[in-house]
């Protein structure tokens, strides 16, 4: 039963990244420690996906999120609707390799940065170590 949950969830992560029908992705709520130690959410585009296991999100090194995700790593992700409730929880860790920004790259990014070789541009990957799901009036905990 898990597993379907599981799967489903991933499912509607994958449907909400990067560039869909002209316009971008679907968003998702990341959570990381601001420099008071206190949770601080931010609203993020979801760039790619590997179901619930990572999510990556793009941002600019100057901005908040990416400040705090460089201070601290413990981070969460929350994607939902009146229909689903899916909260990871986990590690978040700040890139800038070349070859990763590149792959995370999609057109509409393209008015935030001059492209994925902007030295202002990175990537956040965010890895699940646990979750809560709530979909399709089913519910699964567990680690990964």
């Amino acid at each position: 039963m898990d597993k379907d949950i599981i799967a489903k969830a991933g499912e509607i992560i994958d449907s909400k990244t990067g560039y869909i029908g002209g316009g971008m992705g679907g968003y998702a709520a990341l959570a990381l420690i601001d420099e008071d130690g206190r949770p601080t959410a931010s609203t993020l585009t979801i760039a790619k996906a590997d179901g619930i296991k990572w999510v990556t999100f793009c941002t600019s090194l100057g901005r908040d999120s990416a400040k705090r995700a460089g201070r601290c790593g413990r981070a969460s992700v929350c994607v939902n609707s009146s229909e689903y409730n899916i909260t990871l929880v986990g590690r978040v860790e700040v890139l800038t390799d070349p070859e990763v920004k590149r792959d995370m790259w999609f057109p509409p990014m393209e008015g935030h940065w001059s492209g994925p070789d902007d030295p202002d541009y990175c990537v956040l990957r965010f890895t699940t170590e646990r979750y809560s799901l709530f979909v399709g009036y089913e519910e699964a905990k567990g680690r990964l």
